[in-house]
């Protein structure tokens, strides 16, 4: 029996840190909105999932790639957060553009994910951003290490077996999905509804 059916989902929605009803928070995300590449391979995954009780399913509007938080917009000054769009700018023109690669997702506790690929310049993107940050604020949020660029597909919002989630995912043959990035949006970025929701504040182009 593979690992996927052996492990055992929790729910994904429990309130983390800081976080409340109504609360938003500043975060840069890599985000997939005209990707119609990822669109087409989200459509199969949603659909063999379909059936699958205790899965919130992420549509096309709210496919993302978490790469650097910065805070709770009621912490983060308007000065603050100009002078890190600046220099998010500034660092993100030596930065290339490149093309990033979804093929099967994997079960993780929380969420159904694709880890995207290659890996590299998705953390030469984060790694200017918290350059970015690190010219404004004396200490850059979140960790430098351990970041797994991913998309996510569906959330658990439950307790249960993964085991029928393996089951719906063998049945998916669909070719891998290949999608340029070109920019990195700063989101402002909602939970109230078991859905990661926003509204784009800027877009900052890479070379």
């Amino acid at each position: 029996m593979s690992t996927a059916q052996n492990m055992t989902m929790a729910d994904h929605w429990w309130w983390r840190p800081g976080w409340r009803q109504g609360r938003s928070f500043y975060t840069f995300h890599l985000t997939f909105q005209h990707a119609t590449q990822v669109h087409r391979i989200a459509a199969a995954y949603r659909r063999a999932l379909a059936a699958v009780p205790g899965l919130d399913l992420v549509p096309d509007q709210w496919l993302h790639l978490t790469m650097q938080g910065l805070g709770f917009t009621d912490e983060v000054s308007d000065t603050d957060l100009n002078a890190i769009i600046a220099a998010a700018r500034e660092r993100l023109r030596a930065v290339p553009a490149f093309d990033l690669t979804l093929t099967r997702p994997e079960i993780t506790p929380e969420a159904i994910r694709w880890e995207a690929q290659p890996a590299t310049p998705t953390i030469a993107v984060r790694d200017a951003l918290r350059q970015a940050i690190g010219a404004v604020w004396p200490t850059v949020p979140e960790v430098a290490d351990g970041f797994a660029p991913h998309v996510s597909i569906a959330y658990s919002n439950a307790a249960g077996p993964a085991g029928p989630i393996a089951d719906a995912l063998d049945q998916v043959h669909e070719p891998p999905a290949v999608t340029p990035i070109d920019r990195v949006d700063l989101i402002v970025l909602n939970r109230d509804t078991r859905m990661y929701q926003w509204t784009t504040h800027t877009s900052i182009p890479l070379r």
